[in-house]
């Protein structure tokens, strides 16, 4: 829809630039918030507050008078979705017992990539049918049946954690803050969280300024692929790590596989383009969901710090993997895309070494606070 708001509201492409770079920027500054909120007030009530607040923004785009106040309301709904994304992950991990929830932490990522294909597609055909602000209340509008269908039917669960007060609510919060582990784990993959943004986002225009005869409409065809494959990596990521005796290894081996896949992309001809971008999906789908899996085995950041250790894992990944894409941008421009594919490959596979400082996960029926405070100081064990 981007060409349309752009002539309907006079905006030109850097203008049009910022309005999606204010999205990202409120999802990555209010990541922390959002977690910090589920340990106060549970999960379900900030999810679903996350998914209100975001119907409301992305109705008043569709009023827009310029591109500063779209922009404006666009960052709206990325902290909007901060408080959605972190804590209704945390709240599906709190629904299934140890062994079982993997898939479905899969299924819910899986959800976004499938999101975000209909979103990309059936906004446009509705911005070219009936206008982009059309399309815009549309989305709102059905943002609003999400949040009552959500409000109906997720499970209530029990108090939350910070009890009644923030003071309880920071002594649950702190230690996960502090994890080495969930910092090491959030360093180790900002270059898999770039690769995996760049490959999204530039392809189309690395497509149309290096291969042009190739045209428009496979260049989107083949990030759409993308985007499938991921939808169906999810599921598979989230069982490979449910019955993995260590999960750290399927980080390892597919981050190197994306390093690799994403170094490959500007040397294959077309025939080559569509199994190599829907092999690096699968795998990106498959790292997402294990990504994601791990934390909620991990003392302290499971159970009660969920939530909270997603945010903080979102919130180092899309700040420092948005300046890696810049960084792609910027040489791209300068000695090509081919030096950029292999930065952004190369990117990926230089943060994994962070893996050595995270905990192999525990798998136990019971977490006391006596325990959670002995793991949080035990010694970590070395990757492998």
């Amino acid at each position: 829809m981007l060409p349309l708001i752009g002539v309907g509201l006079h905006a030109d492409t850097v203008e049009l630039g910022l309005v999606l770079g204010l999205f990202l920027l409120g999802a990555g500054a209010m990541q922390l918030p959002a977690g910090l909120s589920a340990v106060r007030f549970g999960s379900r009530a900030v999810s679903i507050f996350g998914l209100a607040a975001m119907a409301v923004f992305t109705v008043a785009t569709a009023f827009s008078p310029n591109w500063i106040v779209l922009a404006a309301l666009r960052f709206g709904a990325g902290a909007a979705a901060a408080f959605f994304f972190a804590p209704a992950l945390g709240l599906v991990a709190s629904y299934f017992p140890e062994g079982r929830r993997g898939p479905i932490v899969g299924l819910y990522n899986s959800g976004f990539s499938l999101g975000a294909g209909t979103g990309i597609f059936g906004g446009a055909l509705v911005a070219d049918a009936f206008g982009w602000r059309a399309s815009l209340a549309l989305g709102g509008v059905l943002l609003v049946a999400a949040v009552i269908a959500a409000g109906l039917l997720l499970p209530r669960t029990g108090p939350p954690a910070g009890g009644s007060g923030w003071r309880p609510a920071w002594s649950v919060s702190r230690p996960v803050l502090r994890s080495r582990p969930l910092w090491a784990l959030a360093i180790a993959f900002t270059g898999f969280w770039a690769a995996a943004y760049i490959a999204a986002q530039y392809f189309v225009n690395f497509a149309n300024d290096v291969h042009p005869a190739w045209g428009l409409e496979v260049a989107a065809g083949v990030t759409t692929l993308l985007i499938v494959a991921q939808i169906l990596g999810g599921p598979v990521g989230g069982w490979m790590g449910e019955r993995s005796r260590d999960m750290r290894r399927i980080l390892l081996v597919g981050g190197l596989a994306v390093g690799g896949l994403t170094c490959a992309i500007p040397f294959v001809p077309l025939a080559g383009v569509w199994p190599l971008m829907t092999a690096l999906g699968f795998v990106i789908g498959v790292l997402f969901a294990v990504q994601y899996l791990l934390p909620t085995y991990l003392l302290p950041t499971a159970g009660e710090g969920v939530a909270l250790a997603l945010a903080l894992l979102n919130s180092v990944q899309i700040f420092a993997g948005s300046a890696l894409a810049i960084a792609f941008a910027v040489v791209a421009a300068g000695p090509g895309y081919t030096v950029a594919w292999i930065f952004a490959g190369g990117v990926a596979v230089a943060t994994l070494p962070g893996l050595i400082w995270v905990d192999r996960a525990k798998r136990t029926p019971a977490r006391t606070e006596a325990s959670i405070g002995a793991a949080a100081t035990a010694p970590r064990r070395p990757l492998g």
